[in-house]
């Protein structure tokens, strides 16, 4: 499964209602285990994090926009505290 992962601007993350969205964060160095149940874009606030997903590794952090698929089954590692805006939609063909 494709994680889409871009830079985004401070206009865009307004055009798209980004900032509207709820706020989650997590404490620092954790690692877990995570299934998406259905497709999640995220833009990260602050911190850095990556996914491992059958052994391939995804970095993103501050000022990006991921896109997570459907079905994915990963491994979260936070390697500096992340705060993200969250939605249950696919914004990848908006920006």
């Amino acid at each position: 499964m494709k994680i889409f992962v871009k830079k985004i601007s401070a206009e865009k993350i307004g055009e798209l209602g980004i900032d509207k969205w709820p706020v989650w964060w997590t404490s620092p160095a954790a690692e877990f285990d995570w299934f998406y149940e259905e497709t999640e874009t995220c833009y990260f606030l602050e911190g850095r994090a990556e996914i491992s997903v059958g052994g391939k590794k995804t970095g993103f952090g501050a000022g990006e926009l991921v896109v997570f698929p459907k079905g994915l089954k990963c491994v979260w590692k936070v390697i500096e505290p992340v705060k993200k805006h969250y939605g249950f939609t696919d914004l990848s063909s908006k920006v």
